[in-house]
């Protein structure tokens, strides 16, 4: 049994959602809680940065009063995520607005940083590091993060190239904090298997895009209804770091899926002038097969949660 903090003891789903990248916003992130599971964006969709502020209290305000008026069932906590790299001239300012609003969770990606996790820990908050590996995993935790999301083979955005057996079991030989699972999780039954394997979480991103509370072009969200993994991409070309990304919005840009040129990892890019990614170039998991609809993030939540309790079913 792994040691969670108060933050993530209790949540109504063992579900966080992961930050997307220009498609979260505080009306997915909202949607999610409510429906019982972690919901999260990114702190630089917030654009200008003046923006993270408005939209921290609109999350807070709405949540509390949620929760005001349905104690009997509270909404699930929220987390923003801090892009903890170099190339980010917001990270100061973003944090320091994440400490004024004692944002619940903090996710970092690209980085740990013992200064960004004792911010969080000066409110009670509960940082959590997304790691591709065992050995990023141990440099994370020594630096001060709370917890871990192991980012295996197959999950969206950026991604690594583990299998999620091999890297949970590695993971959870040493460290029996709050760990959560990224890599083609979409079902009810995927969730369940992540628990299984050892982690306390499942950590899903691109069935969320699919939601009618997604920030995502129409295209978007009905390309992955029309999608599976035959149709995901590997490839560092977009912003210098490995990711998965659906082959048609590829083509769509121009470019052959199947024979694009390496990118200098020198030369991160996040989204900005240079860079496709993430508007037109169009990220996504493999496990988009199991995705048929588009629906609110209620709604596809509370499929998970049937798919869940089928699982376990089949199971007893």
């Amino acid at each position: 049994m792994s040691k969670l903090p108060a933050a993530l003891a209790h949540l109504p789903f063992p579900v966080i959602g992961s930050p997307l990248f220009i498609i979260s916003t505080p009306k997915l992130v909202i949607a999610q809680c409510i429906a019982g599971v972690v919901g999260s964006m990114p702190a630089l969709n917030a654009r200008p940065a003046e923006q993270l502020e408005e939209w921290l209290i609109e999350i807070t305000e709405t949540l509390a009063a949620y929760n005001k008026a349905h104690p009997d069932k509270p909404a699930a906590p929220f987390a923003i995520n801090q892009i903890v790299h170099k190339s980010n001239d917001r990270l100061e300012h973003d944090m320091a607005m994440c400490v004024k609003y004692k944002v619940p969770i903090i996710i970092t990606s690209l980085g740990a940083r013992e200064e960004i996790n004792e911010a969080a820990h000066s409110y009670g908050g509960v940082v959590l590091h997304d790691v591709i590996n065992n050995k990023h995993a141990h440099k994370a935790i020594e630096k001060g993060a709370d917890g871990l999301i192991a980012v295996a083979a197959g999950a969206g955005g950026h991604a690594g190239e583990k299998s999620p057996f091999a890297l949970i079991q590695e993971i959870r030989q040493w460290f029996d904090g709050p760990l959560a699972l990224s890599g083609s999780i979409a079902s009810g039954g995927a969730v369940l298997a992540a628990q299984a394997m050892g982690a306390d979480f499942a950590y899903i991103g691109s069935a969320f895009i699919a939601t009618e509370e997604a920030r995502a072009a129409q295209e978007y969200k009905e390309c992955i209804v029309s999608s599976n993994s035959d149709d995901i991409v590997y490839s560092n070309l977009f912003t210098g770091v490995h990711g998965n990304y659906l082959a048609p919005s590829i083509v769509n840009a121009g470019m052959d899926p199947h024979n694009l040129p390496e990118s200098d990892p020198s030369k991160m890019n996040f989204g900005g002038d240079k860079s496709k990614a993430w508007k037109d170039i169009w990220g996504c998991g493999q496990g988009i097969g199991a995705i048929d609809k588009i629906q609110s993030a209620g709604d596809f939540v509370a499929q998970l949660k049937r798919e869940y309790a089928s699982a376990k079913a089949r199971l007893a």
